[in-house]
């Protein structure tokens, strides 16, 4: 039973959201960012990511008493102070989302995250790696799936009952990242709607770095074995979810890639009665853990397996924090529905530019550590933006903050580095 006190917080702010959700400047928002991941962008479009930032929304400001509803409230509150205090390209749906929940068995080997002892509430955190040998790779067994309907339904059920009449309840996909952290019941990480590869991403938490590191050279047939089976889970999970009818299009505000959204013309729009097929959605690819083996290697062990996958998806979003520009030319030529590419701060600026052009998207993603902390350096994410309007102010630009976990109790920092971007590339 929903108490009056919790009710009345939810339903206070689901009328804040939908009269966000329904100003003009979000439809404005909608138009640019498709306009950018159609290749005909007008100017850049600028993202903040602040669900993971620790001092954004506090924990005293969080007032339900429900658990459950404490989740949905702090993701409300954190969206509602976006947009209200940064400026950026936000956009609001006039809806809220649920993401289904479900049930994974594990891959055969316990796979267990140790969190800091120091400093339990830190992202800092250590694997087992339970497969130690190359011969241990046997050990692996096929993963069983399953959605749990009930749980989901008594989530959808309970937010249809306390603001369904103000803001309306949508429900479809899942976030893979909360099935990998302690994040509670019904918990999630803020990345519903991500259809994350991470091959090498669950293959590095089996063996580790060095294995990775080691095997491609003493055992490349474990290295095989293991992405040949990272890709047989991967396409039983998303057929799963394709057939067991969980899938929404992820093209609205729901994440094509690391905090990019999805709206282009080239997929049905969000709001289609058609049924998801997985051929309708963004996948998205990356191999950050590869980032130390060659390219060679990288095309040999890594890029078949990831290509493979990304036949299944309309469109690939490509990357996350790695170097992209020694590879890049491999990349393009082996995923041929390519559209966007991270270009993060270990990537040569200009040369993804060059390579980029205006035939797909240059999904910038600033340094975090600049603007994190007690010090941000304004000189280098001054120089960061400059850096980047020199060389790519001719492609189809979005600027993706991310991985910002504390502002050290400053969040108009935030905003002023959306004004400083703005100003640098003219908008």
């Amino acid at each position: 039973m929903v108490s009056q006190k919790d009710r009345e917080i939810i339903r206070e702010l689901a009328a804040e959201w939908m009269e966000q959700a329904s100003l003009p400047v979000m439809n404005e928002r909608k138009r640019l960012w498709k306009a950018v991941h159609d290749l005909k962008a007008e100017r850049p479009v600028i993202l903040v990511e602040t669900a993971w930032i620790e001092d954004f929304v506090s924990q005293s400001e969080i007032l339900c008493e429900d658990p459950f509803l404490r989740t949905v409230e702090q993701n409300m509150r954190i969206t509602l102070r976006q947009a209200r205090e940064l400026g950026d390209d936000l956009v609001m749906e006039p809806y809220y989302r649920v993401g289904w929940r479900m049930l994974f068995s594990d891959y055969g080997v316990p796979v267990d995250i140790e969190s800091s002892v120091q400093n339990p509430a830190s992202m800092a955190y250590r694997f087992n790696f339970p497969i130690g040998q190359p011969e241990d790779v046997a050990i692996l067994k096929k993963r069983t799936l399953a959605v749990d309907r009930a749980k989901t339904a008594r989530m959808t059920d309970t937010l249809q009952d306390v603001m369904g009449d103000i803001l309306p309840i949508a429900s479809g996909n899942y976030d893979p990242f909360a099935y990998e952290f302690d994040v509670g019941e019904f918990g999630d990480l803020g990345f519903n709607g991500t259809f994350f590869f991470g091959l090498t991403w669950q293959l590095y938490r089996f063996i580790g770095n060095d294995n990775l590191f080691r095997w491609v050279y003493e055992a490349p047939e474990a290295i095989h074995e293991l992405m040949e089976y990272m890709l047989n889970d991967r396409i039983a999970l998303f057929e799963f979810l394709e057939s067991e009818g969980l899938l929404a299009l992820n093209t609205d505000n729901q994440m094509a890639g690391p905090r990019s959204y999805g709206y282009v013309s080239d997929l049905p729009e969000a709001d289609s009665t058609d049924d998801v097929k997985l051929k309708n959605l963004w996948g998205w690819a990356e191999s950050q853990e590869a980032e130390g083996i060659s390219p060679q290697m990288y095309g040999e062990f890594v890029l078949p397996y990831l290509a493979k996958l990304s036949e299944k998806f309309g469109l690939i979003y490509y990357g996350c924090c790695e170097g992209v520009d020694n590879k890049l030319d491999l990349i393009i030529d082996a995923i041929p529905n390519l559209r966007s590419v991270s270009v993060s701060g270990w990537s040569d600026f200009a040369k993804c530019a060059e390579m980029l052009g205006k035939n797909y998207v240059y999904s910038r993603k600033p340094v975090p550590a600049h603007i994190s902390g007690p010090n941000p350096h304004w000189d280098l994410m001054e120089k960061d933006m400059k850096d980047t309007y020199a060389v790519a102010k001719d492609c189809n630009v979005e600027i993706l903050y991310r991985d910002v976990y504390t502002t050290d109790g400053d969040r108009t920092r935030l905003k002023k580095w959306v004004d400083m971007t703005k100003s640098i590339f003219q908008m």
